[in-house]
């Protein structure tokens, strides 16, 4: 198994990525601790994976309060003995869709204050055990927005090109202690809209493109090489490749899961 005996924590444990991740990591072998604000969904998440197998334990912490997580982060390395995978997973709704003289300031704002502020505090506190025991992995997840050009975009791009650049600089600082960083570029994912925060965000979009939202998103997976979007377990099987020894070599990157929106 890829990753036996490993511990993770995962951030947003309760939401579509999180959870399908916990399914990955669970059936890999490792010991899981889900952290969100959402207690039936972390509940739920962790049901599915102990029935993989894995011993799942679960706590409600806000990922943007440093002194909660950080407690958080030493419970788990008191309980487990130490922290091996830590996956930031959490996500939000906020503004996409709209022209620069459609957005507030405070719009604008919010997913990059957020992502960047959960992101830190999460790293920050995994990262004070890994480099202690001079070994670990630091997970993060971005957007094409990075990378893309267009209206409706400049709250999201900005917020993600952050993410990814803290990435890269967390991956130098940390190199030297043998933490890794790797951070994961999924496009929209096609079966994750029935239980993420994403089918009311894209749903607004397609509105006001005057599309129903089966039509907007076929019209996305049109714009990709492989003819469609990808689907939430290639995303948490190469998470689960990316934080286990197999990828050991692998830090700093930036992973392309766009099915070819993007061509690097």
């Amino acid at each position: 198994m890829l990753l036996e005996n490993k511990v993770a924590v995962i951030h947003g444990g309760g939401g579509s990525i999180g959870a399908a991740t916990a399914r990955a990591f669970a059936r890999e072998g490792a010991r899981l601790f889900l952290a969100g604000r959402s207690l039936p969904r972390l509940e739920a998440a962790a049901e599915e994976a102990r029935a993989a197998g894995a011993e799942v334990e679960v706590a409600v912490v806000d990922a943007s309060d440093q002194a909660a997580v950080d407690h958080h982060a030493d419970e788990v390395a008191e309980t487990a003995g130490r922290i091996d995978i830590a996956l930031n997973a959490v996500g939000f709704d906020h503004a996409q869709g709209l022209a620069i003289a459609e957005t507030s300031l405070e719009d604008y704002l919010y997913p990059i204050m957020g992502y960047l502020q959960t992101n830190f505090a999460t790293a920050k506190a995994a990262a004070r055990h890994m480099v202690a025991q001079r070994s670990g992995v630091l997970l993060t997840i971005s957007t094409p927005g990075a990378r893309l050009s267009g209206r409706g975009l400049i709250g999201n791009a900005a917020q993600s090109a952050g993410l990814e650049g803290f990435s890269r600089a967390l991956a130098g600082e940390l190199g030297p202690d043998g933490v890794r960083v790797v951070c994961v570029r999924p496009h929209a994912i096609s079966d994750a809209l029935t239980t993420s925060y994403t089918h009311e965000m894209f749903g607004r979009i397609a509105s006001a493109s005057g599309l129903p939202m089966d039509d907007w998103l076929d019209g996305l997976a049109g714009t990709t090489a492989l003819g469609r979007l990808p689907v939430l377990d290639e995303v948490a099987e190469y998470l689960a490749f990316a934080a286990s020894d197999r990828a050991a070599s692998m830090t700093g990157v930036i992973a392309n899961l766009s099915a070819g929106a993007l061509v690097d």
